[in-house]
């Protein structure tokens, strides 16, 4: 038997926290879509753009929260999809990276419903841009590795979570030690002295720079920058904490040379964010059109 059904879902990236960044089709179908299922990262500038006639669910998890689990977002997406819906999934950074899109496309392939995922700008590479720290770079990076510092399998107690635990949780810090230039590390301030102790037991240099960036490309924004063997305690003597970005390697020499963001006055800043609030709000809502949809079928 073929299912199909009418409504649609689009799994989509809010961006790192300054609305500026929200790519023009997500921006789009803020002011279009029917429903929006919205995470706690999602910054308060980009909700504001959502239409009154929207119905806008807020589905941010919290550890042990059974109201806010991915179980409850999954039905979420079906129940208004199903209802011919145009559902818009919104998450903050990019879906694929750490966010849970691919387990949210699987739900819904599953099931035969219609989506489309919409890259967003990931806080891997926006935060230390902010912060004046390039992943790459000819004299110091070639090679940049992306990692969680919170496994759901390891860290997370939520007896709930069975259906998404993998089966060994397990980054492999003594091979990335040697593998790559730059690491990033995204939810990892929680295990910050761990994971830098497992780094330098498995041959990182001890001196190894590394920036701490806080509530990256936003007017909150925090930078701290230390070596690998005592930034957990300059962090914690700081009260740095989530969401935070952590950058290792030898390309956090350069962020104080290229600190740029302080350097936009707040006025500039907020003169940009009312200017794409106009765009958003009558330019996209006026310009968006039916797009194609993903054909799915359960049999």
């Amino acid at each position: 038997m073929t299912l199909h059904l009418k409504g649609i879902v689009y799994i989509c990236g809010a961006g790192p926290g300054d609305p500026d960044l929200l790519t023009v089709k997500t921006a789009e179908l803020v002011h279009s879509c029917d429903v929006v299922l919205y995470d706690r990262l999602v910054s308060d500038d980009i909700i504001a753009q959502i239409p009154k006639s929207a119905e806008k669910i807020f589905v941010g998890r919290n550890i042990g929260d059974p109201l806010t689990h991915q179980d409850n977002t999954n039905q979420l997406m079906a129940l208004h999809a199903g209802q011919g819906k145009r559902v818009l999934r919104l998450k903050g950074g990019d879906p694929m990276i750490f966010g849970r899109g691919g387990e949210e496309a699987e739900y819904l392939a599953e099931r035969g419903i219609d989506f489309e995922i919409v890259p967003g700008v990931s806080s891997a590479i926006a935060s230390p841009t902010y912060a004046g720290i390039p992943l790459t770079h000819r004299q110091y990076a070639s090679s940049v590795a992306i990692v969680t510092g919170h496994e759901q399998g390891e860290m997370d107690p939520d007896p709930l979570a069975t259906s998404y635990r993998k089966d060994n949780p397990s980054v492999k810090w003594d091979k990335l030690a040697v593998a790559a230039d730059t690491i990033v590390i995204l939810m990892g301030m929680e295990k910050l002295g761990k994971i830098s102790a497992s780094l330098v037991g498995s041959g990182l240099d001890a001196d190894t720079p590394v920036a701490i960036v806080e509530n990256g490309t936003t007017p909150r924004q925090r930078i701290l920058t230390g070596k690998l063997g005592s930034i957990a305690a300059k962090a914690a003597e700081s009260a740095f904490k989530s969401p935070a970005v952590i950058v290792i390697g030898k390309v956090v020499s350069l962020q104080k040379k290229l600190d740029w963001f302080p350097n936009r006055t707040q006025g500039r800043h907020d003169k940009s964010i009312n200017k794409n609030k106009k765009m958003t709000g009558q330019k996209f809502r006026n310009k968006t059109k039916a797009r194609p949809r993903r054909k799915s079928s359960q049999k």
